[in-house]
């Protein structure tokens, strides 16, 4: 899993972690006046982290610790670094929410920090794929354990459940939810007024990632607090059904418009130079729309 310079190097972390074991949690974030990321408590113990890559969530509190999603070695440092001024001690539970480098290159920060990296079984194949595909196994953490439809995880006093609704942004997207926060991550399952990657190599389903979305809408009530992947600029990476709602309407509109443009002949060559917005969708703006061309022909053409 990682090479013996890379056990070496988190080994004096995993030190600091244990050390002062049991001295009083102050349970307040102080960032670095020039840090390069932010880090908020939500409620619960619960928060998010953003630097580069995925959102990561978060919980720190009297029963332990967790994390979800690790971006990369560089910044689970730094969240690693501010948990560890506010409680010492191992962490309980890594979570991938799916396979992406932007959610998962970080795991390896954790290889002697946790004994539980816990994803879809799908994610782990995809994530293994994708090494060998780009040669960067050495590279990699996979997850230690796996799951198929939902698993339900106890830390202290707070469940953690993972559920699992087919493919979406890949064959192995989870969403994780906080019982006694009552917050919810949802991974890459909504791109907050930012054109989404549709990963269609790793068996992403627009179609049914709508209905993934109705499922997130349902389980839970309208006090929770939803935490995604990625915002555009001046657009938050936390919210709430209304903002579930915005992405699943993009995504319908999507192929709503994916169909009607193959019904009249038009090639995807056309489309991607013709088009800047998803009629009916137009907040989504921007750069990236290419991709999202692009996995609506491929989704539509092997119906």
């Amino acid at each position: 899993m990682r090479s013996s310079a890379q056990a070496a190097a988190y080994a004096f972390l995993f030190g600091q972690l244990y050390a002062c074991k049991g001295s009083k949690v102050p349970y307040k974030i102080e960032l670095p006046k020039d840090a390069p990321y932010n880090m908020q408590f939500l409620r619960g113990g619960v928060g998010f982290f953003t630097e580069r890559g995925g959102t990561i969530g978060w919980m720190v509190n009297d029963d332990g610790m967790v994390v979800i999603d690790t971006q990369f070695p560089e910044q689970s440092k730094h969240l690693v670094d501010e948990m560890v001024k506010m409680k010492k001690g191992k962490i309980d539970l890594v979570i991938n929410t799916h396979h992406h480098g932007d959610h998962t290159s970080g795991n390896i920060v954790y290889t002697e920090l946790t004994d539980v990296i816990l994803a879809h079984n799908n994610s782990k194949t995809n994530q293994m794929n994708a090494a060998k595909k780009r040669g960067n196994e050495s590279s990699q953490v996979y997850p230690t354990n796996t799951f198929e439809k939902e698993i339900q995880k106890r830390v202290g006093k707070e469940i953690i459940d993972l559920k699992y609704f087919g493919p979406a942004h890949t064959s192995g997207d989870v969403i994780t939810h906080f019982q006694n926060a009552n917050i919810v991550h949802l991974g890459d399952l909504v791109f907050n007024r930012r054109f989404p990657y549709i990963d269609m190599g790793a068996g992403a389903n627009i179609a049914n990632w709508v209905n993934v979305l109705d499922q997130a809408m349902t389980m839970y009530d309208d006090e929770t607090i939803f935490i995604w992947g990625h915002a555009a600029e001046g657009y938050d990476v936390k919210g709430g059904k209304d903002d579930i709602r915005a992405f699943q309407n993009y995504l319908e509109k999507l192929l709503e418009f994916g169909e009607k443009s193959m019904r009249e002949g038009k090639t995807l060559e056309e489309l991607k130079q013709t088009t800047t917005v998803i009629p009916g969708a137009e907040e989504w703006k921007g750069k990236g729309i290419s991709r999202s061309l692009d996995a609506v022909y491929a989704e539509i053409g092997r119906e």
